[in-house]
């Protein structure tokens, strides 16, 4: 219980300053206010600029309008009607990257921009899927930038997990090629391959990761059995297009978004959700190992908008 405690407390503060931005601007809108066109077209400005995006904060104001229009309404009582609101939004997205399949190995191909946090993602998966006693191996697959490449290395050495590494340049389809065939030969039961990022040269991206995909499938033609991007949630409603551009290319099964706690655009989730419906498997509000925890829609809600359990 305090575990779970801990955590949720760890989600409030790490959502502070979207929640905070949302908070103060209800508290200025609603401090018992009839809920009329005014006050509604307030709060969907409200929540599009929390990053919600215009479809989605309509949606959810169209919600409540239906159930409170012309009602007094406190502040409270609005904030409980916006997590009413999300819930059927995020709830569907709401899936744990589980790896427990009894495949061997499970290989997760790991995307995202550089800069998104991804390869310290990789490191944090592999310390929590070693907690769990599954053994896992990680593979360098960014060969374009050395520093990716050693800092796979350092999560290696500190989750005890082996790494899959050539040189800079590299090419980074035969490194998969080889990871797979090695996490078969050592039985793993978790292969994470990183991948690089530089969407500035979206065609070069393309084509390495199309490569990495069919290469990996010519080891194990069920894999890559998740591919995940990893999304930095300060770009906001910038997302969209980098889910947009990723799906494109490897089909991605779901989404882990980072930094949550540098950003006041947490509402950016709810608009994935509406939009892509793509699985939300982690969210992270730290640094810490422990602040990349499995995606819970109704604690996620409540921590956005600030609502106390």
């Amino acid at each position: 219980m305090t575990e779970k405690k801990g955590w949720l407390a760890r989600l409030k503060s790490g959502l502070s300053k979207s929640s905070n931005k949302l908070t103060t601007g209800i508290g200025d809108l609603f401090t018992k206010r009839k809920l009329d066109d005014e006050a509604l077209e307030e709060l969907e400005d409200l929540l599009i600029m929390s990053d919600m995006g215009i479809g989605t904060a309509s949606k959810i104001v169209a919600g409540i309008r239906k159930t409170r229009f012309g009602k007094d309404i406190s502040t409270e009582e609005l904030k409980t009607a916006l997590v009413e609101q999300m819930i059927p939004i995020l709830e569907p997205v709401t899936k744990p990257l589980d790896v427990a399949t009894g495949r061997k190995p499970h290989v997760a191909l790991v995307c995202g921009v550089n800069g998104s946090g991804k390869t310290t993602t990789i490191g944090k998966l592999a310390k929590t899927y070693s907690d769990q006693g599954l053994k896992v191996m990680l593979a360098a697959g960014d060969t374009f930038r050395a520093a990716a490449v050693e800092q796979l290395k350092v999560w290696g050495e500190r989750t005890g997990c082996p790494v899959i590494a050539m040189g800079e340049g590299a090419d980074a389809a035969a490194l998969a090629f080889d990871a797979v065939t090695e996490a078969q030969k050592q039985n793993c039961d978790v292969l994470l391959i990183d991948t690089a990022g530089r969407l500035q040269n979206k065609a070069h991206l393309m084509d390495e990761l199309e490569k990495v995909v069919r290469v990996i499938k010519k080891v194990d033609e069920t894999a890559p059995h998740d591919t995940v991007l990893v999304l930095d949630s300060t770009v906001g409603q910038n997302g969209h297009s980098q889910v947009e551009t990723f799906d494109k290319i490897v089909n991605l099964t779901g989404l882990i978004i980072t930094k949550l706690d540098g950003t006041a655009k947490g509402g950016v989730i709810v608009s994935l959700a509406e939009k892509f419906a793509k699985p939300v498997h982690c969210i992270g509000v730290g640094e810490a190992v422990e602040d990349l925890r499995p995606f819970e829609a109704e604690a996620f809600a409540k921590a956005l908008v600030g609502l106390d359990d």
